[in-house]
């Protein structure tokens, strides 16, 4: 069993910054790509910023130059620095990871429950 669990989400003003955690725990044998996804209500889940596991990132074109996404390889952690945060980035923020657990060959998209993300105007 693999699990994600996310830490850091909270109520913030327009302009401030915010730092999400992601530790992922169990029979882990290895975490390719890391990232994290956001939902806003009444709109579909997008990729907000993606790791891989040699620390190549992508972000979505509407958090470049505000977001930074990083992790620790060591702990099986990923971090998303989010500054000068806006009403629009209020979402549920979920983390994922594609890992390959002992006892398999293949790697599987693994979700943490997700922590939200408010953002006042």
């Amino acid at each position: 069993q693999v699990q994600l669990v996310e830490s850091g989400g909270g109520l913030v003003q327009t302009g401030g910054s915010l730092r999400l955690s992601c530790a992922v725990s169990g029979s882990i044998f290895s975490i390719n790509t890391m990232g994290w996804y956001r939902q806003a209500p009444g709109k579909q889940r997008e990729l907000v910023a993606a790791i891989t596991s040699g620390g190549s990132t992508n972000y979505a074109d509407s958090v470049k130059g505000r977001f930074t996404i990083s992790r620790d390889n060591a702990k099986n952690t990923v971090y998303l620095q989010m500054n000068s945060l806006k009403p629009e980035d209020t979402a549920v923020y979920y983390c994922n990871a594609d890992a390959t657990a002992w006892g398999t060959n293949y790697g599987m998209d693994y979700w943490g429950k997700g922590t939200l993300v408010t953002v006042s105007s």
